[in-house]
């Protein structure tokens, strides 16, 4: 099996994507009250940081299961934002719309990630 391998992780949609996500994650969070700067300001921030860091890194593997381990995690810490936004919405640092928006944004990151996992794990 041939194996599709992406030296450059800025060329890839996703790690924009996900480069975006973190930037609205960063703005979203500098409102949030200060005794969250240590608990939900920072488990987001990493959160995001997470997705794009493990796109760029799977980028710099040479192999298809390490690069799809690197997706795994990309997938993994925007389920993990997800459910921090979940967190800051029920507890009002965050409004409905602004949550539904994050929620969107890492959605799209999401989808990327699993279908390119789907084709790596295929066996094509």
């Amino acid at each position: 099996m041939p194996y599709l391998y992406m030296r450059d992780p800025q060329k890839l949609t996703v790690y924009q994507k996900a480069c975006d996500l973190a930037d609205l994650v960063y703005n979203l969070t500098e409102r949030f009250p200060r005794d969250q700067l240590f608990v939900l300001t920072s488990q987001m921030r990493r959160a995001a940081i997470s997705m794009y860091s493990n796109i760029a890194e799977g980028c710099g593997r040479r192999s298809q299961a390490d690069y799809a381990h690197f997706l795994d995690m990309a997938f993994g810490s925007a389920m993990e934002l997800q459910a921090h936004v979940d967190m800051a919405r029920r507890n009002g640092f965050i409004e409905e719309s602004a949550a539904q928006a994050l929620a969107e944004k890492a959605s799209e990151v999401k989808k990327v990630p699993t279908g390119l996992l789907k084709f790596l794990r295929s066996g094509v």
